[in-house]
């Protein structure tokens, strides 16, 4: 891995470059559409160029490279992550992606190495959807999977979508040219630090995505009888809190005893709140994944069975609103090898894991093969100022890489 270290130092130093980049000078804060955006693009396209690649920013805001090839009409291999943070983020969730594939490029023209397809690195424009509100947007937009009511989008300070693009100098009504043609792409392949702590835990640098889970969200309500916490007997008691608190630990249970599911109740809204007042009415969410849907939804139809359950025994009310739902997202067969191939071939064991998070891989898996390289994080801590990698786990991500591309040229 020693070759690839001084590049992995480069990659470093470049994501403390664009970790400076902050519409919030307390902490890491980029979004779509602002000057930040403009001058992280900016950095990018310089840093493109430099490695002997030709650029150019599309309809939406993604920043492109293209290292072309030597055999006419080629197809292309996309290689790329975003560029976007969410509010107090860190310096390696998704610009490790951007930032390593255009290291690896300069290796290739320093070494003047040329390919049976285009190497385009795109830089995403807003993965995050911190802004309006709508993720994956920069991707989205390659595969044509705008809606026209986007346009009416607003951000907390009341800009719209549409507005924000045209301060930025874009046009959303131009969007439909940002689309890319599914018939000559090779396939996708996203570099991302993995966000959990499996790899840490295991004690190795790097791991290939089998499949990016599958997640449903819902809204539940439960309706019971608010009271004097001194004068309604414990026997007579329809409390909404601990029907919900019983509800919230039968999610814990039933997901603990079912390998390959995850569910989890982050929000919890209680009224009316008082310290002495019985609940009358309790609000949670729920977030359900898996990469097997099937799996996940079977898992789902039983922690909702012992809701009703439960609201029968309490005698409380129970709505279900379903807020979102998205199918897993299963990584090409051989893409995926080919990157289990690159880390055999770098000494590194093997590992296949699934991604619980979403990614632009999602977007992408609707018009190519996909495929996920995770680099291994501190603690799995990431959407935070703490993320952390170390210089020698992308190196190691380095390495994967530059065998798997190369790899793919003799395919």
């Amino acid at each position: 891995m020693g070759e690839f270290t001084e590049l992995a130092t480069q990659v470093m130093a470049r994501c403390e470059t664009l970790g400076d980049l902050s519409q919030d000078p307390q902490c890491l804060d980029r979004r779509y559409l602002t000057d930040e955006h403009k001058l992280a693009n900016q950095l990018a396209s310089g840093w493109m160029i430099e490695a002997g690649m030709t650029t150019w920013q599309d309809a939406v805001g993604n920043i492109w490279g293209r290292y072309t090839s030597s055999v006419p009409n080629a197809p292309r291999l996309i290689i790329g992550s975003h560029l976007d943070t969410v509010p107090n983020g860190g310096k390696y969730d998704g610009m490790l992606g951007v930032v390593a594939a255009i290291s690896l490029v300069a290796m290739f023209d320093g070494t003047q190495s040329r390919f049976p397809f285009h190497i385009d690195i795109v830089g995403f424009c807003d993965e995050e959807g911190t802004r309006f509100g709508t993720t994956l947007l920069g991707s989205r937009a390659l595969t044509g999977q705008w809606q026209d009511s986007w346009r009416y989008l607003k951000d907390v300070d009341g800009i719209s979508l549409e507005q924000a693009m045209t301060n930025f100098g874009l046009n959303f009504d131009a969007i439909a040219s940002a689309a890319i043609s599914r018939t000559d792409i090779l396939g996708y392949l996203e570099l991302h630090i993995e966000q959990g702590p499996v790899l840490e835990q295991e004690n190795l640098p790097v791991g290939v995505v089998s499949a990016i889970a599958g997640a449903k969200r819902f809204n539940l309500s439960v309706e019971g009888m608010a009271g004097h916490a001194g004068t309604v007997p414990m026997s007579m008691r329809v409390d909404a809190l601990s029907a919900a608190a019983e509800m919230i630990l039968s999610v814990e249970h039933i997901s603990q005893h079912r390998p390959g599911v995850v569910a989890t109740v982050g929000k919890i809204v209680n009224g009316p709140n008082g310290v002495n007042v019985i609940s009358g009415r309790t609000t949670f969410s729920l977030d359900i994944r898996s990469e097997d849907d099937s799996l996940r939804d079977t898992v789902l139809t039983e922690i909702l069975q012992s809701f009703d359950h439960i609201a029968h025994k309490r005698k409380v009310g129970l709505a279900v609103e379903q807020t979102h739902s998205a199918p897993a997202v299963h990584c090409d067969q051989n893409l995926k090898q080919a990157l289990v191939d690159g880390v055999q071939a770098s000494g590194i064991s093997p590992r296949v894991l699934a991604s619980g998070a979403g990614h632009d891989a999602m977007a992408m898996a609707e018009i190519c093969p996909v495929a996920m390289l995770f680099t291994r994080c501190k603690g799995g801590i990431s959407h935070h100022p703490l993320e952390s990698i170390t210089l020698e786990d992308v190196a190691a991500s380095l390495s994967v890489l530059h065998k798997t591309i190369s790899g793919l040229k003799h395919n």
